[in-house]
């Protein structure tokens, strides 16, 4: 009797792996936010069991750092809204970028994964979809990990937080802006892609001086959308290059 092909256990395993190994230095990073957003949440009267159920049904760091702050008693239930929606909706755009490359996973894992979706494994993601086909061991084990990543910090936080102090003193909430803009370099491997970066880059950083946050969230990703389209136009309406093997022979008598 032959040994079966290790082939077909072993490769959903070695994604995993390989999502563990891409996701890991922002796990890492996401801890001192998650631990600040627990010691904050703590101050303003929320349990560690709903600081937990908070990250696990909302799971959007910056989202939830923004509402914390505003949450008084009673609730400003309309600047809460408001500024979490302008925050968010950059996941529509996010989502919108990675489904045809998820397309091909069951439907029901694909609302699980855009549920734990984040900015750090929506572009390790793309970035993974680059080279190869997402596989939904990679998909769905990098953002299951990273979602518990998250929501065991934002527990922690609720302990250790006021213990540490406010992790923001040795510069920790900088963490998940570096290793994003590492990230994104990465994608700017060309002129256009630069270019999309930059005006982005340039657009959200004005209105963040002009109106504050969060609406430079908002700007910045509508700023990139629109110079990605303009300059795929470009392309588009470029002329074909000529061969000169054909130019020749269309020259011929």
């Amino acid at each position: 009797m032959t040994d079966m092909p290790a082939e077909p256990m072993s490769r959903p395993l070695s994604e995993f792996r390989d999502a563990v190994a891409d996701v890991w230095p922002a796990m890492v990073a996401a801890a001192p936010i998650g631990l600040l957003y627990g010691a904050i949440a703590t101050t303003k009267g929320l349990s560690p069991l709903e600081v937990a159920l908070s990250s696990a049904l909302i799971f959007a760091g910056g989202a939830q750092l923004a509402a914390i702050e505003l949450w008084t008693v009673p609730v400003p239930v309309a600047a809460l809204v408001l500024s979490t929606l302008l925050i968010n909706a950059r996941f529509l755009l996010m989502s919108a970028s990675l489904a045809p490359k998820v397309a091909q996973l069951p439907l029901v894992g694909r609302l699980l994964g855009f549920h734990v979706l984040a900015d750090e494994n929506w572009a390790l993601a793309e970035r993974r979809a680059a080279r190869r086909p997402i596989t939904a061991a990679y998909f769905f084990g990098m953002g299951a990990i990273f979602f518990v990543n998250w929501v065991l910090w934002s527990y922690a936080g609720t302990i250790a937080g006021p213990l540490l102090g406010d992790p923001r003193r040795f510069g920790a909430d900088f963490a998940f802006t570096a290793i994003f803009i590492g990230l994104v370099a990465g994608f700017a491997t060309g002129g256009r892609s630069g270019l999309v970066v930059v005006v982005s880059a340039v657009a959200a950083t004005a209105a963040y001086l002009v109106f504050g946050s969060p609406w430079h969230v908002l700007a910045g990703a509508i700023a990139g959308m629109a110079a990605a389209v303009l300059a795929h136009r470009e392309d588009a309406a470029a002329p074909a290059p000529t061969r000169p093997d054909i130019a020749s022979t269309d020259a011929a008598p």
